[in-house]
């Protein structure tokens, strides 16, 4: 079945020239598919509101910028932002953490790779003394000739779930559950944190202000490709979900 919006079809060759702008999406076909309608829709929106630039990018720019300024930021919104945000603030935070990976292996199953991580961290929050001896026997980790110790981490050093883990231990304190992460199951402790300094409203009033413009204008300019999506006659590809910001 063809493409179409309202009655002009978004052709093969279209899309296969389109497609390598996509390769990194997780469906190349469908992004790229996507993409094109929007722009169309973008370009019908000009041709009706009389725009005229020089190039298909040009008035899809100009209808953007007509139909969707950008919003308004006040000095309230920048101060709401960066109190309810205070963790995006701290710079210089680090701790001392100390490990022990259990690693997948093909020939043992994960549940009982699980209950052996699991054996273990009950006798380390038996006996928190003997963390750097277990380390030593079972870590999977170079760390553990270190008794799995770490040394000092900063925020966004480690991988996500490992990362969100140790910043919210205090020193000494052992996580009471398994972390798990793409390299297998973790027990972690931190022995040592340095809080940092929260940098000052004043020195990221600017910087607030252009992302939260930004954030708005990206909502906005959501907001209205589905309207326009909703009130096109669109044939031959489902449009849900297809809301994605325009490639440049």
């Amino acid at each position: 079945m063809a493409i179409t919006v309202n009655g002009v079809e978004i052709t093969d060759a279209m899309i296969e020239h389109e497609l390598p702008r996509h390769v990194e999406a997780a469906q190349p076909l469908q992004h790229a598919t996507h993409e094109l309608v929007l722009r169309q829709l973008l370009l019908q929106e000009a041709a009706r509101l009389g725009l005229d630039g020089e190039d298909d990018d040009a008035r899809i720019n100009q209808v953007i910028q007509q139909e969707v300024p950008p919003p308004k930021v006040s000095e309230a919104d920048c101060q709401a932002w960066y109190a309810a945000h205070p963790e995006a603030f701290v710079t210089g935070e680090t701790v001392a953490a100390r490990h022990i990976l259990f690693q997948p292996l093909q020939d043992v199953p994960p549940a009982l790779l699980r209950a052996k991580a699991e054996g273990v961290l009950n006798e380390i929050l038996a006996t928190p003394a003997r963390f750097a001896e277990l380390a030593q026997e079972h870590s999977a980790c170079p760390s553990r000739e270190e008794g799995g110790d770490l040394g000092m981490l900063a925020r966004g050093q480690t991988v996500p779930e490992f990362d969100a883990m140790i910043f919210t231990l205090e020193p000494g304190q052992i996580a009471k559950e398994l972390v798990e992460t793409q390299f297998g199951l973790h027990i972690i402790q931190v022995t040592q944190r340095s809080e940092g300094q929260t940098v000052p409203f004043e020195e990221v009033r600017d910087m607030l202000a252009e992302h939260l413009t930004s954030l708005g204008h990206g909502q906005s300019l959501h907001q209205f490709l589905h309207v326009l999506v909703g009130q096109a006659d669109i044939q031959g590809v489902d449009m849900t979900d297809a809301l994605v910001p325009l490639q440049g």
